[in-house]
């Protein structure tokens, strides 16, 4: 099933067995948000599909068989903040992403996120992302225009090869001895929004430097050589110095939709690497700053400085 507008259909598996006598009673059961009727309005225009093609309001259950459709999308609140290009070749797409804008759909976020965004806007059908950067995380982010190469770039970063260079602002502590590398066994479990440090085997290492300070704030390098959720927050709260903005940590901050103050201040200042293509030394930069090293009272809400 094609995307639409720039949004790719969801993928569904049925079970490997089941008291239901269609995939119509199956899916009413599946997807208990979503209203019968469009079930039913959905089977009968054929928008429901297997690799033998589409269902129909009477088609018999069948186990272990993968379907896509098209859900019901959210309402959203539009995020007004534009993605700058950074970089545009065959290959590759390199951009400068936003506070607040999510990488890829999840949840409640669909079009208002990087890749939907940039398939419908620049006509990228094939486009996928080689890393993501959480919603609030500003800065640089590689996405792969062409689905053949897409394994090779995700292969960099999954096996460490890309040099990423972040910034944080933090509070500044002037016992912290900088830099060092902090080492430890990061974990997310399911349904739990906070990613927490576990006893046994690290997983999660960031190299952690000091830039400058003034006024008790810290502007911090930060170099992770693996990538695991919320890694760099997790590390510098752990350290004492949580990043200005953080809405989960130290403690968890529910921040309505459509509120698009005081962005955590952490941005993904660099990407270095071996392009897997063309064997070329590749380097892309951020032009963005941290809103609270520049502009202090604007982050925090007051009049413009």
């Amino acid at each position: 099933m094609p995307s639409r507008d720039g949004l790719d259909p969801a993928r569904l598996r049925t079970p490997p067995d089941g008291a239901w006598t269609t995939m119509r009673e199956h899916l009413a059961d599946r997807l208990p948000r979503v209203d019968p009727a469009r079930i039913d309005a959905m089977l009968a225009a054929g928008e429901i599909v297997t690799t033998a093609g589409p269902l129909g309001p009477a088609s018999p259950f069948t186990p272990s068989t993968t379907l896509w459709l098209h859900r019901e999308e959210p309402d959203e609140v539009t995020v007004p903040f534009p993605v700058e290009v950074l970089h545009s070749d065959d290959d590759v797409l390199v951009v400068d992403k936003p506070h607040f804008l999510a990488t890829i759909p999840r949840g409640s976020h669909v079009r208002q996120t990087v890749l939907v965004r940039l398939r419908h806007e620049l006509g990228l059908p094939g486009l996928s992302p080689a890393h993501r950067l959480d919603r609030p995380t500003a800065g640089v982010l590689l996405l792969v225009k062409r689905p053949d190469l897409r394994g090779a770039y995700q292969t960099l970063f999954a096996d460490g090869l890309v040099r990423k260079t972040y910034e944080a602002l933090a509070p500044y502590d002037p016992s912290l001895d900088l830099p060092r590398t902090v080492v430890s066994r990061i974990m997310k479990r399911p349904g739990v929004f906070a990613a927490r440090t576990e006893p046994g085997p690290p997983n999660a290492e960031t190299r952690i430097e000091l830039d400058t300070h003034r006024d008790g704030l810290a502007r911090y390098r930060l170099h992770p050589r693996t990538g695991r959720t919320h890694q760099l927050r997790v590390h510098l709260n752990e350290l004492g110095v949580p990043i200005l903005g953080d809405d989960v940590y130290p403690e968890l901050c529910r921040r309505p939709d459509g509120d698009f103050t005081r962005p955590l201040q952490l941005l993904s200042r660099s990407l270095e690497f071996d392009d897997p293509v063309s064997g070329v030394r590749r380097r892309f930069d951020s032009r963005r700053t941290l809103q609270a090293w520049d502009n202090p009272a604007g982050w925090a809400g007051g009049p413009p400085a």
